[in-house]
């Protein structure tokens, strides 16, 4: 499967800074916005500012099998880097 990603900067309720990696089955920067607005909210992040400023399309690559299984059940996958929950 391949998968694209977004590479997303957003600030916290406490002021860091989360970096993470949206990662979904379509190449659509509205959907993969929406998704990481999703799991912000998931996390009790849900009031973080998330636009295309903060998540801009990175790469498109094949994926391993967790992230399939995570695209194919919810639609996308969330690869946390630096200061999420």
């Amino acid at each position: 499967m391949e998968v694209h990603v977004y590479d997303t900067y957003v600030k916290a309720s406490d002021g860091r800074t989360m970096h993470f990696d949206v990662i979904t089955g379509e190449r659509d920067h509205n959907k993969a916005i929406q998704y990481g607005k999703e799991w912000l909210k998931s996390v009790g992040e849900g009031d973080a500012v998330m636009t295309v400023k903060e998540c801009q399309f990175c790469h498109s690559q094949g994926a391993p099998g967790p992230v399939e299984d995570a695209i194919r059940s919810q639609g996308y996958f969330i690869q946390k880097m630096s200061g999420c929950p």
